[in-house]
């Protein structure tokens, strides 16, 4: 026991994996402030300044797929920490373009580039680590922490972002590699892996194990991906249409700007925390708080369609962060136990790429739903939220064991040997 106690990973670790996510974060957030200050300083539309969001996370949802096979074929840390590098390369390209060149929308758009194939091998890789390292009910925990320093850097990176905008509106793209060195530090001095005791998985052999875990366990994963998505494609959505208007109805810019913007954000940090903290190996509890979350966000889309004093406004809108609280480190918690480690890392990255897929269609959709109908986007929103909410209701299923499952898939899963059964999915074979 006290062998095991010492190899326990310690707080500096959890501190490390928290930092990989909480500066991720700084890739987006940070520059919804500027978005307006953007459009009209390099006299480009409001679609085309939503572009510098979408490319990033379209081409991190690209990569972040490869990037969880080679952190499963290598080490975690092989892959976070030149993925950390090359964000911030990608932040320099930006702002070095925008202070030298008459014409840098281009340019800012490779760096953009850039900083997405960067942030596919840190965030989601860190949960895979999280897995690696942590189990049963502190490895909930930390994965609520995770989303909660996921959740910290929304809420400082907007007033962040406004403060250095005062300087010159690119000097955001500096602040990517200045801050992404401690996280590189972090990860490189603090964070001790555990030795692979297999040999890597042939590619071929680890696709199709791969489609396997999703032929046995798709029914619920899917929308439980589903359900991850929506919530930051809801999140972005509302962050960018907010930080419009607050600018264009309201004159509100600066560093005020930046707090009114964190508001929704601090809201849902703080639930994150605190759900990843209460709810253990609980699953039945996890999934009734998933529902309960959409249940709020839902009936605050509802609300905000009809809504347009500034302070009410906000008001709702953290009832909408709170059920997103609610919902992401369930979800994680899920994600991350649907298979052994030898997957893991493949299958949070595709949860990653899900997420990052949300955030790519919501500023550029939210921002044509603005010039359609704003109840109508607030409308659409609440339709969408419900149904996911169905969805999880419905298709994802605890069985007295505890472990996420549906239909058949529940039946053969209770009348298999206790010896043979791991927790969170993925069976072993006796004695292994």
């Amino acid at each position: 026991m006290a062998e095991e106690q010492q190899k326990r990973p310690s707080g500096k670790t959890i501190g490390a994996i928290a930092s990989v996510p909480f500066i991720m974060t700084f890739g987006n957030s940070m520059l919804i402030p500027i978005l307006p200050q953007m459009e009209s300083k390099l006299h480009v539309s409001s679609f085309q300044t939503s572009l510098t969001i979408t490319v990033f996370s379209l081409v991190a949802a690209f990569f972040i797929p490869i990037m969880g096979y080679l952190s499963d074929r290598f080490s975690r840390k092989v892959v976070i920490v030149p993925s950390l590098i090359l964000y911030g390369i990608g932040g320099l390209l930006a702002g070095f373009a925008a202070a030298m060149f008459p014409k840098p929308f281009l340019w800012i758009m490779v760096g953009r580039t850039l900083q997405g194939m960067g942030a596919a091998g840190t965030a989601p890789i860190a949960m895979a680590l999280t897995g690696d390292l942590f189990k049963g009910s502190e490895e909930s925990k930390v994965l609520g922490l995770v989303e909660a320093s996921n959740g910290f850097g929304k809420v400082i990176s907007p007033i962040l972002g406004s403060l250095v905008a005062l300087i010159v509106w690119y000097s955001v793209f500096f602040t990517f590699p200045a801050v992404v060195i401690i996280s590189i530090a972090l990860t490189w001095l603090l964070i001790k892996e555990k030795k692979k005791t297999k040999e890597p998985m042939p590619f071929k052999k680890y696709i199709h194990g791969l489609g396997s875990v999703f032929k046995q366990e798709g029914r619920w994963l899917i929308p439980a991906y589903l359900a991850g998505a929506t919530c930051l494609f809801a999140l972005f959505g509302i962050l960018f249409y907010l930080s419009d208007m607050l600018e264009k109805e309201h004159n509100i810019v600066g560093a005020v700007k930046g707090l009114v913007l964190a508001i929704p954000l601090l809201v849902m940090c703080t639930t994150s925390y605190v759900t990843g903290s209460q709810i253990g190996e609980n699953q039945k509890l996890m999934k009734r708080l998933i529902v309960i979350g959409f249940i709020f966000m839902t009936l605050a889309y509802v609300l905000l369609a009809f809504i347009g004093h500034l302070t009410l406004f906000i008001a709702i809108l953290a009832i909408s962060s709170l059920g997103t609280g609610l919902i992401l480190p369930c979800i994680n918690s899920f994600i991350t136990g649907a298979v052994g480690k030898e997957r893991r890392g493949a299958v949070t990255s595709l949860y990653g790429s899900v997420r990052f897929f949300g955030v790519a269609v919501g500023p550029p959709l939210f921002g044509w739903m603005m010039g359609w109908s704003r109840p109508g986007m607030f409308l659409s929103i609440a339709g969408l939220t419900f149904v996911i909410g169905l969805l999880a209701l419905f298709l994802i299923r605890v069985d007295t064991g505890g472990k996420p499952s549906s239909g058949k898939r529940a039946e053969a899963y209770r009348k298999k040997p206790a010896s043979l059964i791991r927790p969170f999915g993925g069976r072993q074979k006796a004695g292994s």
